[in-house]
């Protein structure tokens, strides 16, 4: 086992100790665990945010390997349990709250109170306007990072990420759909993630 002390020194050579006690002083949430959640969770991990809130109610099915952040062997379990085990080999020292539930209209406010970064990780779109609408509607205080537009294979060149509201940032290309019978492949989805999580990391460090 590694040590707290040395994954610190391993920091040290990475990020100034401003950067890195903002980072582990953190607090974000991530709503829903497929193939942005799961990504995004794995990529703040990685970057040293010290606390997580991650939420979802579903279980890994083979269909997810292709472009979620499990393996083989977690098919089956819930996808909450499934990234603790994904994010305890990467750094076991983190303070991550799972919450095996589905997000609703009536309690996502409960859910996420206390978090002014909140990552919507939906595969829907009707869930991703429901959660979007009702945080920015009863959370005044949060920020909501939220990921659209990633299915096919077009050029990852397409996807960005834009400031719509004052606390509304969209990452993707904003107009593809898998509904669309396109299909959702590891590379966009992959980039949607990292937008989505090189966001939550400028909004800890106050950056536009």
């Amino acid at each position: 086992m590694i040590s707290r002390d040395e994954l610190d020194r391993a920091f040290d050579q990475r990020f100034s100790k401003e950067i890195q006690v903002k980072l582990r002083n953190a607090r974000v949430a991530i709503a829903g665990l497929g193939g942005l959640g799961s990504n995004i969770a794995v990529a703040l991990a990685r970057s040293g945010v010290g606390h997580m809130l991650l939420v979802d109610f579903d279980l890994v099915d083979i269909t997810n390997i292709n472009r979620q952040a499990y393996g083989i062997s977690q098919i089956g379990k819930p996808k909450t349990q499934a990234i603790l085990e994904v994010l305890a080999e990467i750094n076991p020292y983190l303070d991550i709250e799972i919450m095996q539930t589905k997000v609703t209209e009536d309690n996502a406010a409960d859910i996420f109170e206390g978090y002014t970064i909140i990552c919507e990780a939906f595969d829907k779109a009707d869930q991703k306007a429901m959660l979007v609408n009702t945080l920015l509607e009863e959370l005044p205080d949060a920020v909501i990072v939220s990921g659209n537009g990633m299915a096919g294979v077009g050029s990852c060149n397409d996807i960005k990420t834009i400031q719509k509201m004052k606390r509304l940032y969209i990452c993707g290309d904003e107009k593809t759909d898998v509904d669309d019978g396109i299909g959702l492949m590891a590379p966009r989805v992959l980039t949607v993630a990292g937008h989505q999580a090189g966001q939550v990391i400028r909004l800890i460090l106050e950056l536009k």
